[in-house]
């Protein structure tokens, strides 16, 4: 196995790679846990839900950290995803809005156990700053600009109603925030270099009627329902 040289590794990888990524590392915890030390490509391919040649091709933007006749390190493998994914690292994130959602994303553990530490939570309604969600007090939105300047704040995360995202995103990008992940269901404006991952709830459930009417209707056409 080798690592990377420098050339290698500022090189670009395609953003279907990186979405992948966090897959393949959570699939090289599951086999971590169950005792597994090495794993073929065809193993970590099923335990990911892909082929064996698309794991293949994403791993080669990587660099070469298999072994031929052997495999892959089950550990070095996950270290190098993870290092190149930034979870290796103590990434401060602010959330704004502590409704529901937010209350739940302030105590959704996944946030910690890959890197990520709620430094703040922030919300406009007054009623709200006397909360404490899993360890963090409920500040004012207006205290947003010092807050990322004293805890050099990169990501942001937007738990409002739609029409607030838009300003709130406004306030993140002019206090320095580079990354916002938008539970939202708007579609944000922001300018370039300022990177937003939108997960619209509502949406996927849509997409996911849709294949249930469709399965529906095959079977259906398949298996008339008799005439009385």
């Amino acid at each position: 196995m080798s690592a990377r040289t420098p050339t290698e590794s500022a090189r670009e990888i395609p953003e279907a790679t990186v979405a992948r990524l966090p897959v393949y590392l959570r699939a090289l915890t599951t086999l971590a846990e169950s005792g597994t030390a090495t794993c073929s490509s065809q193993e970590l391919a099923a335990a990911a839900g892909v082929t064996s040649a698309k794991l293949r091709k994403d791993l080669s933007h990587l660099g070469s950290y298999g072994t031929r006749g052997v495999g892959y390190d089950v550990a070095y493998l996950s270290y190098q995803i993870a290092r190149e994914i930034g979870t290796t690292q103590d990434w401060p994130v602010v959330i704004v809005g502590i409704g529901n959602l937010g209350h739940a994303l302030a105590n959704y553990s996944g946030f910690r156990n890959r890197g990520f530490r709620v430094v703040a939570l922030l919300d406009d309604d007054p009623r709200r700053h006397a909360e404490r969600v899993a360890g963090v007090d409920v500040r004012p939105f207006k205290d947003l600009e010092r807050i990322v300047r004293d805890n050099h704040v990169a990501i942001g995360v937007i738990a409002t109603p739609a029409l607030a995202a838009q300003d709130v995103a406004d306030r993140m990008v002019a206090a320095g925030i580079t990354s916002i992940l938008n539970f939202a269901s708007s579609v944000l404006t922001v300018p370039p270099g300022v990177d937003v991952r939108t997960v619209d709830l509502s949406l996927e459930l849509q997409i996911l009627g849709y294949h249930v009417q469709r399965k529906s209707q095959q079977d259906l056409a398949t298996h008339p329902e008799p005439v009385a």
